[in-house]
C-alpha cells in the first residue's frame, strides 16, 4: 500500500514539473515573409524595391529576451536571398545567422525557415538582405528585443517607443550600383537619407506634453554616417545594441552604419511641430532629411532654422563616442548588474590588428584587411568546416598583423581562434574616410579610440572599465579603434565593414571560434532543414 502511494505521489511530482517545464518553455513567434520586387518612389523617382509581405521598409520584429523565432522567408526575387540579422547573437547557432559564409542562399522560387532565440539579448537591433548589394533595394527592418516583465529598467518605462530607420539611399537600384563595383568604379555620393523609407517631412513621431518617448534609431544605409537630433528637444542615452549606458543628455548623436541607439525624449516644449533631423556625416556635400515631432492637439507647423549639426570633424565625433560607457549598476537581459564582468581583468589570449586598405586587383578596385581582400567560395565555410571539406578555405591566408610585403591579394580569409579565447583587436583606418566595422555572434567591449599610429603602449589609454559593449564600432580616419571580445560562443562568425561597397568588394574576414569537443550545449548540429551547395552534400 505505502508503494502504492509512493508511486502516485512520484508520478504526480512527475507530472507537475513536465507541466513546469512545458509552460515554462519560452514562447514562439512565427512570421512568413514573401520578398518579392515592387515599384516604390521614395524620391520621387520610380524604383524596383526589395518589399516583405509588400512592405517598404520591412515589417518591424517586435520580441521579448529569450523568445523563439521562426521566420519562414518565400523568395519571389530572380536571384538568390539571404537575411542577416544585425546584432542578434545566433548564441550556439551560426547556421541561422544568414551570411554566405554560413548559409547557402535562398535560391529563386523557394523557402527555407529561419529558427533562433534572442538569448539573453534585450535592445535595438536590425535586420537586412546580406547578398551582393540587396539591401540597397530594401528588404530591411527593426528588429526590437524588450526586457523581461520580471527583470527591471533603469529608467521609466515610457509612454511609448518609436522605431525610427534612417539610412542613406540611391536612385539607383542594387543592381545597377552592383555592375558599377563589379567593373570597378567607386560608388558616387548616395542621393539622400531617409527616415522609415520616407523623404522629408513625411515620417511623423506623436506625443503628450509631459511624456517621455523612446526613440529606437538605426543606420541601416550603405555607407554614411548620420547625425541625429532634435529641434528644441534634447535627448538621454539608454542604450545601444543591447547595453543599458550611462544616462547622458546629448543634444545631437552620431550613428554610424550598421549601429543602433535608444534615447528617451520628453516632450516638454511649446505645443507644436518640430523637426527632427538626420545630417550625415563626413560627406563633402551634407545631406540633410527631416521628420515630424508632433504634439498632440498641435496646430502649428514645425518651422524656424534647423538646429547645426556637425560636419566633418572627427574629434568631435570621437569624444562624443568616448563619452558612451556602461551603466555598470544596471541589468540588462539578465538580473546581474553589467559591470559583473570585470572585462579589464581578464588576460588577453591574441592580439590581432586588421588594417583596411584601398587596392586595384586586376586594374579593378577592392578593398583588403591586411592586405588580403575577400572572396566567398561556393561552398559556404560553415559547412565546409563541418564535414572537414577540402580547399574551401585555410589558416594561412590572412595574418594577425598588417603586412606591406607585396600588393594585396584575393583570398578567403579565416581567422582559428579557440572557444573561450579573450582577444584583443585593434582596427586601424589609414585612410580619410570614416570606417564602420561589425562582428556577427557578439557584443565587444570598445575600449579605446585615437590617432595612427596603434603601438602597444596605446593600451595605456584603454577603458577598462565601463567601455560600451556593442556590435558595430566607428574607426575614425587616420585613426585606430580597440576592442575586447570574449569568445563564448561558438561558431563561424563575419567579421566587416559596414560600408557596404567595402564589404561587397573585399572587406571582410571570418572568425572560427572553435574547440574539439562535440556538444549541443556549446553549438546545436546542422538544422534538419539546412540548404546545400558547393561541395556540401546532404550526409
Amino acid at each position: 500500500m505505502r508503494q502504492a502511494i509512493f508511486l502516485h505521489i512520484f508520478l504526480g511530482i512527475l507530472a507537475f514539473l513536465g507541466a513546469f517545464y512545458v509552460n515554462a518553455e519560452d514562447p514562439y513567434r512565427y512570421y512568413t515573409w514573401t520578398v518579392t520586387y515592387g515599384p516604390i518612389s521614395p524620391l520621387g523617382v520610380p524604383q524596383k524595391g526589395i518589399l516583405i509581405n509588400g512592405q517598404f521598409p520591412g515589417p518591424n520584429i517586435d520580441c521579448v529576451t529569450n523568445d523563439n523565432i521562426i521566420v519562414n522567408v518565400i523568395n519571389k526575387l530572380d536571384e538568390p536571398f539571404l537575411i542577416t540579422w544585425n546584432g542578434i547573437k545566433q548564441r550556439k547557432t551560426s547556421w541561422q545567422d544568414g551570411v554566405l559564409g554560413t548559409n547557402c542562399p535562398i535560391p529563386p522560387n523557394s523557402n527555407w525557415t529561419y529558427k533562433f532565440q534572442t538569448k539573453d539579448q534585450i535592445g535595438t537591433f536590425s535586420y537586412f538582405p546580406s547578398i551582393g548589394m540587396q539591401r540597397a533595394s530594401g528588404g530591411f527592418g527593426g528588429f526590437n528585443v524588450q526586457h523581461r516583465s520580471v527583470i527591471p529598467v533603469p529608467y521609466p518605462i515610457p509612454a511609448d517607443e518609436f522605431t525610427l530607420l534612417v539610412g542613406d539611399w540611391y536612385k539607383a537600384d542594387h543592381k545597377t550600383l552592383q555592375q558599377k563595383l563589379d567593373s570597378g568604379y567607386p560608388l558616387a555620393p548616395p542621393d539622400a537619407l531617409l527616415i522609415n523609407g520616407l523623404p522629408r517631412n513625411i515620417a511623423v513621431f506623436s506625443g503628450q506634453k509631459g511624456k517621455t518617448y523612446k526613440f529606437r534609431i538605426s543606420n541601416v544605409g550603405i555607407s554614411a554616417s548620420f547625425n541625429f537630433r532634435i529641434q528644441s528637444h534634447t535627448m538621454v542615452l539608454v542604450e545601444v545594441e543591447g547595453a543599458h549606458t550611462l544616462q547622458e543628455v546629448y543634444e545631437s548623436i552620431d550613428v554610424h552604419p550598421g549601429q543602433s541607439v535608444a534615447v528617451l525624449v520628453t516632450f516638454n516644449a511649446q505645443v507644436k511641430d518640430y523637426f527632427i533631423i538626420a545630417s550625415s556625416r563626413f560627406t563633402r556635400n551634407v545631406i540633410t532629411t527631416t521628420a515630424i515631432l508632433r504634439y498632440a492637439g498641435s496646430s502649428t507647423k514645425a518651422g524656424g532654422p534647423l538646429p547645426i549639426g556637425p560636419t566633418y570633424q572627427k574629434h568631435w565625433s570621437m569624444k562624443q563616442a568616448r563619452t558612451i560607457r556602461l551603466n555598470l549598476t544596471a541589468n540588462a537581459a539578465r538580473p546581474n548588474p553589467q559591470g559583473s564582468f570585470h572585462y579589464g581583468t581578464i588576460p588577453v589570449a591574441r592580439t590581432l590588428v586588421l588594417q583596411n586598405s584601398e587596392a586595384k586587383i586586376g586594374a579593378k578596385l577592392r578593398y583588403a584587411v591586411n592586405m588580403i581582400s575577400y572572396v566567398d567560395p561556393e561552398t559556404p565555410l560553415k559547412l565546409a568546416d563541418w564535414f572537414n571539406i577540402p580547399g574551401v578555405f585555410n589558416f594561412n591566408t590572412i595574418k594577425d598583423y598588417p603586412t606591406q610585403q607585396g600588393p594585396a591579394v584575393l583570398g578567403t580569409s579565416v581567422i582559428n581562434t579557440t572557444l573561450h579565447d579573450f582577444v584583443e583587436i585593434v582596427f586601424v583606418n589609414n585612410e580619410t574616410t570614416v570606417q564602420s566595422w561589425h562582428l556577427d555572434g557578439y557584443s565587444f567591449y570598445v575600449v579605446g579610440y585615437g590617432p595612427a599610429p596603434w603601438t602597444p603602449k596605446m593600451r595605456k589609454r584603454y577603458n577598462n572599465v565601463d567601455g560600451v559593449p556593442r556590435h558595430t564600432v566607428p574607426v575614425f580616419p587616420k585613426s585606430w579603434t580597440a576592442i575586447y571580445a570574449s569568445l563564448d560562443n561558438k561558431g563561424m562568425w563575419n567579421l566587416r565593414s559596414a560600408i557596404w561597397a567595402r564589404r561587397y568588394l573585399g572587406q571582410q574576414l571570418y572568425i572560427r571560434v572553435w574547440n574539439n569537443e562535440p556538444s549541443v550545449y556549446t553549438e546545436t548540429n546542422i538544422p534538419p532543414n539546412a540548404l546545400y551547395c558547393g561541395k556540401a552534400k546532404p550526409q
